[in-house]
């Protein structure tokens, strides 16, 4: 009967507590929660992927490829059979126009001509034979003493061994010539680029015996589209960059007038000043043809500007926010791979070099080292 009033007591206190925290509970959740904290985007840079906007000179230009040919060149060849007796130049050396190159065994055209003097020397004398002959019997078909018929037979022999005599000297001239062809000269000045024959070797006609090249001049041949080739026009400078040996300048000389079956284009030539003979035939050149040029304009990298669709812009660092400009483009320079702003954008501002995807505009910029 005792414990009676405790339980009483205790179970009282147990639903007061109980009423206590449910009253706490819905309290809470009438109360409004605390909004979270925004989460402020970063995105991080290379040094190397922002550059500054600057003002330069800009070319309008029509990118060319090709390899340099000298504008001289020879490949002397044999124009006699024969023995290569000596061959007196090697590749690298120079040598002048009428210089010895190739000596080809004389002996049997040093035969051939003393053959054709003789047969000459034989004719001659009987040209002068029949010429004294017919000089007598003039005098005598004047006076009446032998017929014109008579006569007419002493000029026909007259009139053969001159035309005997016409053959031998021709015969001799031919021998002659024969026995000079076997002294191979230099047709031009210049270096030699390949020595085909050596000594002991058996040429015929037309047998390649050396290279001859003249590298003071050298062209470039290279082909351009049919849509470009009316701004391009004899007179106008390429900026060649030449492999290995370094940037040069050289002029449009001239257009080939028939298009290419199998490209659809139209060749230009490129002619190359090469006093100092510093370039060598066979470089591989790039380069391109200015067709315009722009002083001083407001220019990015090709590979700063983003399209979508119309619509050109380029992600500009203002505060170190990142903020998306909407620009106007005008020329390209294809050599430098610039590109000029009309509008939307100032030298000196600094944006994002290159295509890094899509950024969100407001984001954070962060420059991090490599």
């Amino acid at each position: 009967m005792k414990r009676k009033p405790l339980l009483i007591t205790a179970a009282c206190i147990a639903i007061a507590l109980t009423a206590t925290v449910a009253v706490r509970k819905a309290v809470s959740a009438r109360q409004p929660q605390a909004p979270a904290q925004a989460a402020v985007n970063v995105v991080e840079f290379l040094q190397t992927d922002l550059v500054s906007v600057a003002r330069q000179d800009l070319r309008v230009s029509l990118p060319l490829s090709g390899s340099l040919r000298a504008l001289n060149q020879a490949s002397v060849k044999a124009k006699v059979s024969g023995e290569v007796k000596a061959v007196l130049v090697r590749e690298g050396e120079p040598v002048r126009a009428g210089q010895v190159i190739v000596r080809i065994d004389p002996t049997e055209y040093e035969a051939r001509v003393a053959q054709a003097r003789g047969q000459m020397l034989a004719t001659r004398g009987q040209f002068e034979n029949s010429r004294q002959t017919w000089e007598r019997n003039r005098e005598l078909v004047g006076k009446g003493f032998i017929s014109r018929t008579a006569f007419d037979k002493y000029q026909a022999d007259l009139d053969v061994a001159h035309a005997n005599l016409d053959a031998a000297q021709g015969g001799l001239a031919v021998a002659q010539k024969a026995l000079a062809d076997t002294v191979v000269k230099a047709p031009l000045d210049g270096m030699v680029a390949a020595r085909a024959v050596q000594p002991g070797e058996k040429v015929s006609p037309d047998t390649r015996l050396v290279d001859v090249v003249d590298l003071r001049v050298l062209e470039l041949e290279a082909p351009i589209p049919m849509a470009d080739v009316a701004r391009a026009a004899v007179g106008q400078p390429v900026a060649l960059d030449v492999e290995g040996a370094g940037r040069f300048t050289g002029k449009l000389v001239r257009i080939n007038p028939a298009v290419s079956q199998g490209t659809r284009s139209i060749m230009v030539y490129i002619r190359i000043e090469n006093a100092d003979q510093t370039l060598r035939a066979g470089m591989f050149a790039r380069g391109a043809l200015v067709l315009g040029e722009r002083a001083g304009v407001v220019a990015v990298p090709s590979s700063a500007v983003r399209t979508e669709g119309e619509r050109a812009f380029v992600y500009a660092i203002d505060k170190d926010t990142l903020a998306e400009r909407p620009v106007q483009l005008g020329i390209r320079d294809e050599a430098s791979g610039m590109v000029e702003i009309v509008s939307g954008l100032d030298a000196g501002t600094e944006i994002v070099r290159n295509n890094l995807g899509t950024l969100r505009s407001g984001s954070q910029v962060k420059r991090v080292k490599a």
